[in-house]
């Protein structure tokens, strides 16, 4: 059986856990929606001016932007915390002495939360255009998928790179959302950073959380005039994921620390 093989049969062992922890379900597939809810009742359905002079709702501005953050929940932290505890419980050493090679075993892991994380985005989309008469964006949705993706590919190297770094599985939350939480909230994701100092928002940018919102928000900005592509914040989301891949394929381990 080839690798390829067996890291889709991976994928499907990763599904087959993932629904008979059904609590654990639950929340990842309403987490997103949970947000949507909370900030468009907090701060209201309101009108809002966006590039252009155009004029939109809360709720279109918050479905990209919860969109990216499901990317990165389901690729990012998912994928590090899910890494971290299976090395400290030594289910990577056990597996690594198998005939399933060690690259299929990540390959399976990352496919799947790759997967999650568009079904966020599909269960966000659906929920916004129900319930908050959020306009899909059909005609740019070749660059939101492509937007999506790389953010997808990029944010699940990051995660794998992260759990490379994690002490033990008791340290593993902390170290994974102390690492994105704050960055959460300075990089335009949730909150406009038009009235944010300078120095924050060069900050920011020098991190692929703020690009990969903006690529997203454009794809799903239903007065684009363009394709909806942003290759430049693309590329830099892009950079981070190679550079993620190369620290973790030089210092991922199998063995959890002594």
């Amino acid at each position: 059986m080839n690798g390829l093989r067996l890291a889709l049969r991976q994928v499907a062992f990763e599904n087959r856990s993932m629904r008979r922890n059904p609590a654990a379900s639950f929340f990842t597939l309403v987490f997103p929606l949970i947000f949507l809810v909370v900030f468009t009742t907090v701060f209201g359905n309101r009108e809002l001016v966006v590039e252009g002079g155009f004029t939109t709702t809360m709720a279109t501005y918050y479905v990209g932007s919860i969109a990216a953050y499901s990317i990165i929940n389901a690729c990012y932290t998912n994928v590090a915390m899910n890494v971290a505890f299976a090395l400290e419980l030594g289910q990577l050493k056990r597996l690594r002495g198998t005939p399933l090679p060690t690259w299929s075993l990540l390959v399976g892991k990352v496919l799947h939360a790759v997967l999650v994380g568009f079904l966020l985005v599909i269960i966000v989309v659906l929920f916004g255009w129900l319930f908050y008469d959020v306009d899909v964006p059909t005609r740019t949705l070749p660059a939101a998928i492509v937007a999506l993706a790389v953010g997808a590919a990029a944010f699940a190297a990051i995660g794998l790179a992260v759990a490379s770094m994690v002490p033990n599985a008791d340290a593993a939350p902390a170290v994974v959302n102390g690492v994105i939480l704050p960055l959460t909230f300075v990089s335009d994701l949730f909150f406009p950073m038009e009235a944010a100092p300078a120095w924050l928002s060069s900050f920011a940018n020098l991190f692929p959380l703020r690009h990969l919102a903006l690529a997203v928000r454009t794809a799903f900005n239903p007065f684009e005039v363009g394709t909806g592509f942003e290759p430049m914040h693309l590329a830099v989301v892009a950079a981070w994921g190679v550079a993620a891949a190369i620290f973790a394929a030089r210092y991922f381990r199998w063995e959890p620390k002594r």
